[in-house]
């Protein structure tokens, strides 16, 4: 079969359509990938997947912003319909973003069986747009905002695809902690990095009782703009950090670590999980809809996480939370284990079984898994 990937230009977004290209081309399917211009640029994914730019909106400034935006998506939505009479897809799936709206539209309109995947605790924007048309709603957690009720029939949990060299990690031993060992924590603001975390972890890590401080190993994503900064600081602490501004080699570095501190974005809590990794989460309070928060609390409520609202997070909370979360061997591994427990490791191949069973059949197909949770601040609100 013939199966369009749509997804907008973030690694949250880009990293599981590419585990799922990954597999679906590995069971003798065809695949096109839809995106923008970020999403072409980031590095080591779809590689081999015919790729293609088309202009896609974005809601804001006003009416003249409006107005593009509405002129964008036309236009992209022509040139999807063009593609799909040269491509013949069985299926698109939409991985959100506002790229991916057009190429959804498109399909709806050719009669193309859609599925939507939600890598959020909150269903995204172009996803509530366009969830009425779509043969099927794949979600990455249990509970899920801002998800209708009346589309219960058609969700399947499934989980948030990662890499395989990822989910491997999984079936490993977790790496050897003792009293003696060294600690290795691995921080991650995700594929933009977080200016706070530069600004808080050194100066938290300096705060850590001896035993604890002069065993450390640290490996920092930082932004471009932050890194000697952040790298004189380390240097006055004399503790040794090693310092990027992209991770290429995530498994390896996720393999290698103790514990992760990091943002809560879909595609970061999804590799803790899948791998066995306790981590300390400090949501981005601007995602749209407080997404990162949502996703952190099933992680969090099973004992794999230490979530830290960012006007709280300060160096002497971050201190503290490690203190309890790495402070002997077996509360360590106790986290590990907990973390696993919410992992989903074969969400990449659920959801190729699921776009089979969609691009295959004409038939109603599932029964709803997930439950539709309404924000706690918005009840009674209209979705």
């Amino acid at each position: 079969m013939n199966v369009t990937l749509a997804a907008g230009g973030t690694g949250g977004h880009m990293v599981p359509a590419h585990a799922l290209a990954a597999e679906l081309k590995r069971r003798g399917h065809g695949v096109m990938l839809i995106t923008d211009e970020r999403g072409a640029r980031i590095p080591g994914l779809f590689e081999e997947v015919p790729t293609h730019i088309l202009p896609a909106g974005r809601l804001g400034g006003g009416l003249v912003g409006l107005g593009k935006a509405v002129r964008a998506v036309v236009a992209g939505r022509r040139q999807a319909r063009g593609l799909y009479r040269d491509f013949t897809p069985d299926a698109v799936v939409g991985f959100g973003g506002y790229p991916a709206f057009p190429a959804l539209l498109a399909a709806s309109s050719m009669n193309i069986p859609t599925i939507l995947h939600e890598q959020n605790a909150v269903l995204g924007r172009v996803n509530r747009w366009v969830a009425g048309n779509a043969a099927a709603i794949a979600t990455a957690y249990a509970e899920v905002e801002r998800l209708k009720p009346r589309y219960l029939a058609k969700v399947a949990l499934v989980g948030n695809p990662v890499r395989e060299s990822v989910a491997r990690l999984g079936t490993l031993p977790f790496p050897e902690f003792d009293d003696t060992a060294p600690l290795k924590i691995l921080v991650t603001g995700g594929s933009q990095g977080a200016t706070i975390l530069g600004q808080i972890v050194p100066d938290a890590l300096g705060q850590l009782p001896p035993r604890l401080r002069h065993r450390l190993q640290v490996v920092q994503q930082c932004r471009p703009d932050d890194i000697e900064q952040v790298r004189v600081r380390y240097g006055a602490l004399n503790i040794p950090a090693e310092l990027l501004t992209y991770i290429e080699d995530m498994p390896e570095r996720l393999g290698e670590a103790h514990l992760v501190i990091a943002r809560a974005g879909a595609s970061t809590i999804a590799e803790l999980t899948a791998a066995g990794r306790p981590a300390i989460l400090v949501p981005l309070p601007i995602a749209t809809d407080d997404h990162q928060t949502a996703n952190a609390r099933e992680m969090a409520k099973a004992g794999g996480a230490r979530m830290i609202p960012q006007p709280e997070f300060t160096p002497e909370v971050l201190s503290a939370q490690i203190g309890v979360i790495a402070g002997d061997s077996l509360a360590l591994s106790n986290a590990a284990e907990r973390a696993l427990s919410v992992g989903r490791p074969h969400a990449t191949r659920d959801l190729a079984d699921l776009v089979e069973r969609v691009a295959g059949s004409t038939a109603p197909l599932l029964v709803g898994r997930v439950e539709a949770r309404t924000p706690p601040m918005a009840m009674g609100a209209p979705a």
